[in-house]
């Protein structure tokens, strides 16, 4: 009976509506500005911004001590009456490009931002070269048969 019901469960799995979780954001209440347009535009910039502990969470999501203060140095800069802009250049000088979750496409970030689409197409390339050898050599030439050989098969097949 476990069994039929486990049975039942995986078959109508696929069936039931997936919900994913909100992510929990870990801006902290003291962190909050109390003007909206500034609240606004400080987590706009740290979704941006990539937390240097967790790696694949912005600072707006992490719970990381650096994260912690990296929303709060934002938020600093924007009250001095930074642009977004200058905000952003203020913490990539100080912590590096690595902090961007899209680093610009310049210089050696260059080779990284190119790489994949090259490598696509040379694959493409190489697959297409592949299948169309392939094709070709598939098949062998037709050869006439000689003399003898056409008499040979004769003799078989009239047997």
């Amino acid at each position: 009976m476990k069994r039929l019901m486990l049975i039942l469960a995986l078959m109508l799995a696929p069936l039931l509506p997936v919900v994913a979780p909100a992510p929990a954001l870990a801006v902290q209440p003291d962190e909050v500005l109390p003007d909206p347009v500034l609240e606004a535009r400080a987590r706009a910039l740290s979704k941006v911004l990539r937390c240097p502990v967790c790696q694949s969470e912005n600072i707006d999501e992490s719970n990381a001590e650096v994260s912690r203060d990296l929303r709060i140095l934002v938020r600093e800069r924007l009250l001095a009456g930074d642009s977004d802009s200058a905000v952003l250049d203020y913490i990539t000088a100080r912590y590096g490009e690595y902090v961007l979750f899209q680093p610009d496409a310049s210089g050696g970030n260059l080779i990284l931002w190119l790489a994949g689409p090259v490598m696509l197409l040379a694959g493409l390339g190489i697959g297409f070269g592949f299948l169309r050898s392939r094709r070709a050599s598939a098949e062998p030439p037709l050869v006439a048969l000689d003399a003898a050989e056409q008499r040979r098969l004769e003799e078989i097949l009239n047997k």
